[in-house]
């Protein structure tokens, strides 16, 4: 950046010592030196602009600004016309650079300026117990944001210890239940064992991780986790299971609402199960068709393997789901941020799990759809009366009556035991879900 004022710099001084000098042949010296500093200041100013814009128009703008001047500064050097004419000329020239500017840069840089969420909700910290790190030299606790139990634990889990995995929305009330039920760990920078991105094998194997829905249903197959925490199981893991001998035991954990949602500035506020279905099917591709203003459908997916693409289906029933002409988000943040951006207000719409938008993102960038007149609200959620309300489970799996694992089997019931007890629900509830049942 320096390199590029110096060079603005040098660009400018022989203009202002060639105002002063009569000489033409000097005049002229100084003008064209003028000119190869003010060419290579306008190739350095259009690569500052497009790298930090992301905008194509950094690459001739700035010559336009940088031609701008240099042609003012010709008419005041060398006095071609009369006065009049000669500040007509430089007005003309100053306004044509100003609306070019107004026209490409003043967007370009609003748009870079409107923070756009790309990542994924930082898991961590809801890791069971905290975490540790040094503040001051001084090893310094941190506490885990799961929802915490108003009284002493009945349970307490010693010896071999069931290994969790789940769904991201999922993460902090397992953690909850880790936390509640497991043996703290020493204070340490590193703690293996609770770490959120960590493997569920090898010699630092982790109690509790979050491979996400299908690498969490892969380590339940594989027998690296025990119990994983899903919003259900597809077609396709059913008969996976099926083939390697293997009985699903599904334990309702706790109920869920599945939201649709639209940029907070659309227009609509409520749609029907026949739309959504319509919607996804192709059938329906404007949002004129199902109560809002003519605007395509900008109508985002998730991959086969993800848990909300999993309800979509089932709500979907028999109905072919069309193939997504938009992107299809590997993370909800993903299918959250396209939503949210203030360039697709008029026509996307996404869809997700209420907790996950609510509670772990915690903006209001978007708006929950009603469906069916009916709002995914506490009450409408508990009564059934929104109807995309469903359990979610805690999942295991057992070959011939037993569990894969059968030296943790004794801690797997006493932990499913303890996850549909008063204090396991009143966990399930404190995180932001509904009770089962």
């Amino acid at each position: 950046m320096e390199i590029m004022f110096l060079f603005g710099a040098l660009a400018v001084a022989p203009l202002v010592a060639a105002y002063f000098i009569d000489n033409k042949v000097i005049k002229g010296v100084l003008c064209g030196l003028s000119f190869i500093f003010c060419f290579v200041f306008a190739v350095m100013f259009s690569l500052v602009i497009a790298f930090n814009y992301n905008t194509i128009h950094g690459f001739w703008v700035p010559f336009t600004i940088c031609s701008a001047v240099f042609l003012i500064s010709q008419l005041l050097i060398w006095k071609p016309f009369k006065m009049k004419t000669r500040v007509i000329s430089m007005v003309s020239v100053a306004v044509v650079a100003l609306s070019v500017t107004a026209i490409f840069i003043i967007p370009a840089v609003y748009n870079s300026s409107i923070p756009v969420s790309r990542e994924e909700v930082f898991l961590p910290e809801y890791t069971p117990f905290g975490r540790y790190w040094y503040v001051d030299g001084v090893l310094t606790h941190h506490e885990s944001r799961t929802a915490k139990l108003n009284e002493p634990s009945a349970l307490s889990l010693t010896g071999e210890l069931p290994r969790l995995d789940g769904a991201t929305a999922l993460y902090p009330l397992y953690a909850a239940f880790v936390q509640a039920t497991y043996p703290a760990p020493a204070p340490d920078l590193d703690i293996p064992e609770y770490s959120t991105y960590g493997e569920l094998s090898g010699d630092y194997a982790s109690l509790i991780v979050c491979s996400r829905t299908a690498g969490a249903f892969a380590n339940l197959i594989d027998g690296y986790a025990d119990i994983i925490f899903l919003m259900g199981v597809s077609d396709e893991q059913v008969e996976w299971a099926e083939k390697s001998g293997y009985e699903i035991v599904l334990t309702p954990v706790g109920r869920e609402a599945f939201v649709f949602f639209v940029n907070s500035r659309n227009t609509v506020t409520d749609i029907s199960t026949r739309d959504i279905r319509r919607i996804y099917s192709g059938e329906v591709t404007n949002w004129q068709d199902v109560g809002g203003r003519n605007n395509e459908i900008r109508a985002y997916q998730r991959p086969d393997t993800s848990g909300s693409q999993v309800m979509l289906e089932q709500i979907m029933g028999d109905i072919p789901i069309v193939p997504a002409e938009h992107e299809v988000f590997d993370t909800m943040m993903g299918m959250y941020s396209e939503v949210a951006n203030y360039k697709n207000y008029r026509n996307s719409l996404g869809y997700s799990f209420l907790y996950y938008i609510r509670d772990m993102i915690g903006e209001n960038k978007v708006k929950f759809l009603s469906v069916d007149g009916v709002t995914p609200v506490k009450e409408n959620i508990e009564s059934g009366a929104y109807p995309f309300a469903n359990d979610f489970y805690a999942i295991t799996l057992k070959k011939d009556g037993e569990y894969l694992n059968p030296e943790r089997g004794d801690n797997i019931d006493k932990l499913l035991e303890w996850i549909v007890s008063s204090q396991g629900q009143y966990l399930v509830e404190e995180t932001g879900y509904v009770r089962a049942g």
